[in-house]
């Protein structure tokens, strides 16, 4: 059976974006969780990760032939095991694939801070002005995606796309940024997710906490170099 290495549930957003995707497919894993900080945090350089990732980075699913350490690498990997990561139709797949790829290679601002902290509750007034234009930019893509399909879901139906933008489901309510009434609702939809509620209850239970680093409100970087 695969075994998907995670980083603390809590602040591990990578991680949780393909486990998700698993969960979703229907696709049976074992888990490995490896509390994250101290020696070689930030750095790829964790014993406990690089003993189990080649990259020094988690999430990494670990093959009988080989581990896969990229989330969005995964997420390939299970739409080959299994229906219904991507959509069937050709235009909502394309979109849903090009708006993953844009979370999975962009909003550096957002992620330095409104790092994941789903224990976290706070208010923050003012954000840099590159963070504000992230966030920004992803209210308009969630808006967008929601008027051209309809929602619930991102693309009308839950898919990947959902699960790479679950994260900022949770930073959006850690920090309390105020949101257009469809994006919450998007918001509060994969909140809701039974298996999301799975991952938040664990969260809530872990007994480990990462020292703040760096940003305005959580911790600095989140999944050993993949925030």
């Amino acid at each position: 059976m695969p075994i998907l290495h995670l980083g603390n549930r809590n602040y591990s957003s990578w991680s949780l974006r393909p486990w998700l995707v698993l969960r979703w497919a229907g696709i049976p894993f074992e888990e490995n969780v490896i509390p994250l900080g101290g020696e070689g945090y930030g750095k790829s350089r964790i014993p406990a990760v690089r003993a189990v990732s080649p990259t020094g980075r988690v999430p990494a699913l670990a093959l009988p032939d080989v581990t896969i350490a990229d989330s969005l690498a995964i997420t390939e990997w299970a739409a080959e095991q299994a229906a219904g990561v991507w959509p069937a139709d050709p235009t909502r797949r394309a979109v849903a694939r090009s708006i993953a790829a844009e979370m999975h290679s962009g909003f550096a601002a957002l992620r330095r801070d409104l790092s994941m902290n789903i224990r976290h509750r706070c208010t923050v007034e003012t954000w840099p002005g590159d963070t504000r234009a992230d966030i920004a930019r992803v209210v308009d893509l969630v808006s967008a995606t929601l008027a051209r399909f309809g929602g619930p879901w991102l693309v009308g139906e839950r898919s990947a796309a959902d699960a790479f933008y679950a994260p900022i489901a949770t930073r959006f309510r850690t920090y309390d940024v105020a949101l257009p009434a469809e994006v919450q609702s998007w918001c509060d939809t994969v909140l809701a997710d039974a298996d999301f509620r799975v991952w938040e209850a664990a969260a809530v239970a872990e007994p480990w906490s990462i020292p703040p680093v760096t940003g305005r409100g959580g911790q600095g970087s989140t999944t050993n170099g993949q925030p």
